[in-house]
């Protein structure tokens, strides 16, 4: 993965597009060719080769109003003698600032640099982060056990047909956006674990619910998983020495209930499940500290049902 400067992608992408719109605006206002090259700090050439549409350019910036809106401000400012070069660089250098932050710019970078997707980056705005790096360990977590759920033989046969998520929550969770998770959750796949897209923050509803309720017990269960109820897999559980905790299976106040049965056990349990309802398939969910763990949990739990030891 190559380690890219949002610096970079100003250089390459905005100011590139920047340049090739600014020449087609002050072409339209009469300016001539000369005169937009000493403007905007080029070449006759190279201005020739904007106007003739030989440029790259990023349609993503190009299309975005902002981006439009500030040209022809700077356009129509050179055209009247309004703006000056100082001006100009102003107003683009505060559409830079702008574009970095969660804008267009920030969606570039996270594509080239898949690492910050999903934090929320404001990298390029604010510094260095201590709440990012608390994100970027919660969103590895999920990463590795994403994986090494997908490693896992035998594994597939329990993903439940709603499909299985994992998560790990902040340290001061309140919310399932702070949950990292997986979107659109892990699913069988013509007889494989698919695990459609990378962690990202309120990914998950269900798995993210068990967690927050397990840290109202016990803030350091931050971790959780679903998979399929079945009799092996309680079989399983009872025999590594995890007791599943059964809870009522309705979403209607749930949380409440998970809390009562947490709280009764004096603790928060490893595995918890329900048999299912009407429209409501019977889920059991492994909980830990954190998504890495719980999956080291179901692994062990998997391998320990008839057929799928190692």
């Amino acid at each position: 993965m190559p380690l890219q400067l949002p610096s970079e992608i100003v250089v390459e992408r905005f100011l590139p597009t920047a340049r090739a719109m600014l020449a087609a605006a002050l072409d339209a206002r009469g300016f001539t060719q000369q005169a937009i090259a000493d403007r905007l700090g080029v070449t006759q050439a190279a201005v020739s080769k904007y106007l003739n549409g030989d440029a790259t350019t990023a349609p993503r910036l190009a299309d975005d109003p902002r981006m439009q809106a500030t040209v022809e401000r700077i356009a129509a400012g050179f055209a009247d003698g309004s703006m000056d070069d100082y001006e100009a660089l102003g107003e683009l250098l505060a559409l830079v600032r702008e574009f970095e932050d969660r804008g267009p710019i920030c969606e570039i970078h996270e594509e080239e640099m898949p690492a910050l997707q999903g934090l929320g980056c404001d990298l390029c705005i604010r510094g260095i982060d201590a709440d990012v790096s608390e994100e970027r360990a919660a969103l590895a977590s999920v990463r590795r056990a994403a994986r090494r759920i997908a490693d896992t033989p035998g594994l597939v046969e329990h993903i439940p047909n709603v499909g299985m998520n994992v998560g790990t929550a902040l340290a001061d969770a309140s919310d399932a956006l702070d949950v990292a998770a997986i979107p659109g959750r892990i699913h069988s796949l013509r007889g494989r674990v698919n695990v459609p897209s990378n962690p990202e923050f309120g990914a998950s509803e269900h798995v993210a619910t068990t967690i927050l309720t397990a840290m109202r017990v016990d803030d350091s269960m931050r971790g959780a998983l679903n998979l399929a109820t079945s009799d092996a897999v309680l079989a399983a559980a009872t025999a590594a020495g995890y007791d599943p905790v059964a809870f009522e299976a309705g979403y209607d106040g749930r949380a409440e209930r998970l809390e009562a049965r947490f709280r009764d056990a004096g603790r928060v349990p490893t595995v918890v499940y329900h048999e299912g309802a009407m429209g409501i398939e019977p889920i059991t969910y492994v909980l830990a500290e954190n998504a890495e763990t719980a999956a080291d949990t179901l692994c062990e739990i998997v391998a320990g049902i008839d057929g799928n030891a190692d």
